[in-house]
């Protein structure tokens, strides 16, 4: 929206005095003001009360109140105004994923993925997800690893059987407001998928595309380890927006995971950034900080591709037990450490997301009372 639409609803001076203090902020994960950024979508004066209609391009729910507050800081000295009101919206916009076509209901894709196993990969692919969705998104997750599908058992739906009411589609399970689809809804937990990589790979396009997702504005793939047929049928098929890697600090996994990069490079998928796992643990006995693992990997690794290093987590008996019952860490414990280092990594893979990509027309506005 341009400067001169905002301005239309002030009378001058008036307006420009608004606009100079709001540009005066910068939102964080975006690093504009939020004025250039396009957040500021609408401006009222209503007898003395100043109304603020903002829009943000990317979750961050648990922004709004401190936004809120420093908003009506910088604009309460203005003698024109005795009050400020603030609308606050979410417009995720699609981006743009090349020439292949968008899937239906969904604005944009992630990926997670990782160069190797064991490194907490699925976790932060639910974790993610949840936090996403706890910021204001609405959110899926389709658990693409076909030989080791854990979503099920993480999300608490292991029961869970897909239903066709159309005899072509399938409905997806719901968990902790989340959409969810797994091949470990259909192949019970004693009958593993014994699959060559070009039949698993195209069974995951199957379950993406003949899933009736809700309208989402992020679908989170939880990947398969490694950069073998199922990475790269996903990049050639499937309208990836961005990939999110995960690593551990030592160099076995992050000498992996350069590896992944590497590919989603090649195919010319961003990567938003790295999530390192594992990172350190603190002593519950004497509280010290070690780091088993070693330090410095997913630092080093993010410098050499120039790309963020979106947050580190420690290495936690919680988490683990958390996705092993079914409620991750997000749901568990909303207002603990973990969830917020969680919540803090979505801000931050959403606006990197914005950054790294072109939009596409944005669908409607919005706004509703913060």
């Amino acid at each position: 929206m341009s400067d001169q639409a905002i301005r239309n609803g002030l009378p001058e001076p008036l307006s420009s005095a608004v606009i100079a203090r709001l540009e005066q902020h910068i939102d964080p994960y975006l690093e504009q003001d939020i004025v250039s950024a396009g957040i500021v979508r609408a401006l009222e004066l209503d007898g003395r009360r100043l109304q603020l209609g903002l829009a943000f391009p990317y979750p961050c729910k648990s922004q709004y109140r401190d936004l809120v507050m420093a908003l009506t800081e910088k604009l309460s000295d203005l003698d024109e105004v005795d009050e400020v009101e603030c609308e606050i919206g979410l417009a995720v916009p699609a981006i743009s994923a090349g020439s292949i076509p968008a899937i239906p209901n969904i604005r944009n894709v992630i990926a997670v993925a990782s160069g190797k196993g064991g490194v907490g990969k699925s976790t932060t692919a639910i974790n993610l997800a949840l936090a996403l969705s706890a910021e204001g998104a609405r959110v899926g997750v389709l658990d693409a690893d076909i030989y080791g599908p854990s979503v099920p058992i993480m999300l608490g739906v292991t029961d869970f059987r897909p239903v066709s009411y159309d005899g072509k589609t399938m409905a997806p399970a719901f968990a902790h407001g989340i959409a969810a689809m797994s091949i470990g809804f259909m192949v019970t937990e004693d009958n593993a998928a014994a699959w060559r990589g070009p039949m698993a790979a195209g069974a995951l396009v199957q379950l993406l595309e003949e899933t009736q997702w809700p309208e989402l504005d992020y679908l989170v793939i939880d990947m398969p380890p490694g950069t073998g047929d199922i990475q790269l049928t996903l990049s050639q098929k499937v309208p990836v927006s961005g990939a999110v890697i995960v690593t551990t600090p030592q160099e076995i996994a992050t000498s992996d995971a350069r590896k992944g990069i590497t590919l989603f490079n090649k195919v010319n998928i961003p990567v938003l950034g790295i999530v390192e796992n594992m990172s350190y643990h603190i002593c519950s006995q004497c509280g010290s900080k070690e780091h088993p693992f070693g330090t410095g990997g997913g630092i080093e690794t993010a410098k050499r591709y120039n790309v963020p290093l979106l947050g580190d987590l420690p290495l936690n008996l919680t988490i683990r037990e958390h996705v092993d019952s079914g409620q991750p860490s997000v749901i568990a414990e909303p207002e603990g450490e973990i969830a917020a280092a969680y919540r803090e990594i979505a801000r931050k893979a959403a606006a990197a997301l914005l950054a790294r990509s072109e939009p596409e027309p944005s669908l409607a506005i919005e706004i509703t009372s913060d």
